[in-house]
């Protein structure tokens, strides 16, 4: 067990700080490209800097509550998951991709400006992430050996065997149902890939236990496939207004989902049985975890 003496508050009472000092560093990262034409960077800060859960972001902050991590040093990891988790948004809403129009209740980013400056803001995005871990002060000061382990991390969840590669194995599945371990494989890549990132990263600045982490990491896994799930639900519970994107946009480009493979009432329980095994690999982990506790709450729950 981790020993770690209890929060004060609750994490909920927290998150408005957390997202706070993330929206900061997202802020002072675009805004330290000098040399970045102006329409590009108009179109970086307009994917970025809007309105957002920041649910990556503060699963790595809760992640390092739990590791004894100061927030300065988690800082920097914050705002590069939300960088590529960004940059994968506007990539994945192009025509070429999910053809969506609405991201986050506004047009999406090739919408707003174009098909082409869309593609480019992507790539600056997620070039811009690993420059903000690699030229991080706070980060700088932990052993070079974890600051590398860290940024490969990072790397593994952006790319082919993390969320590049669920992406195109989703593109692949589009016309003809998947089975559920099919699906799984395309989510634990997708989405699960930089959640699971988020949640381990902070974790390697901190003297874990091999075997906590081996339980933190457990708990990532399902806590990524937990928030897919009850993603795919919203598209059938929710509408356009409430969910701030194209509700239905997974039926008409015939994508296999959850409740399409498993049925609403499968896909809630899905949910709910991964939700229970990744909460068991918290409890003996200390109250630290507490953070993390309640965010696999929020996501089980969420409703937009």
């Amino acid at each position: 067990m981790i020993a770690r003496a209890p929060l004060d508050n609750a994490f909920g009472d927290r998150l408005e700080t957390y997202r706070e000092r993330v929206n900061r560093r997202l802020a002072q990262a675009i805004s330290n490209g000098d040399g970045t034409p102006r329409r590009l960077r108009a179109a970086m800060e307009y994917s970025v800097l809007g309105a957002g859960k920041r649910v990556r972001p503060l699963l790595a902050y809760a992640s390092g509550e739990l590791a004894g991590v100061a927030a300065e040093s988690v800082d920097a990891i914050a705002a590069s998951v939300e960088l590529v988790h960004a940059y994968s948004l506007v990539h994945d809403d192009l025509p070429a991709m999910d053809d969506d129009d609405l991201r986050r209740g506004r047009p999406t980013t090739h919408r707003q400006f174009d098909e082409a400056t869309a593609i480019l803001a992507g790539d600056a995005l997620q070039a811009l992430a690993f420059e903000t871990l690699s030229t991080d002060d706070v980060l700088a000061s932990h052993p070079a050996a974890a600051r590398l382990e860290v940024v490969a991390w990072l790397a593994r969840a952006a790319g082919p065997a993390g969320m590049v590669g669920g992406q195109s194995l989703d593109m692949e599945a589009e016309g003809r149902r998947a089975g559920e371990a099919a699906l799984e494989n395309i989510h634990r890549r997708k989405t699960g890939a930089l959640m699971r990132a988020s949640i381990m990263m902070p974790s390697l600045l901190a003297d874990m236990p091999a075997a906590a982490r081996d339980k933190l990491d457990a708990f990532s896994r399902n806590l990524g496939l937990v928030f897919q799930i009850r993603d795919d639900l919203l598209e059938v519970e929710q509408d356009t207004v409430t969910l701030g994107k194209s509700a239905g946009s997974d039926r008409a480009n015939d994508k296999s989902t959850y409740p399409a493979v498993l049925g609403v009432d499968g896909a809630r329980a899905r949910a709910h049985e991964l939700h229970k095994h990744a909460s068991a690999m918290l409890e003996s982990l200390g109250p630290g975890a507490d953070g993390l506790a309640w965010l696999a709450n929020f996501i089980l729950r969420r409703s937009s």
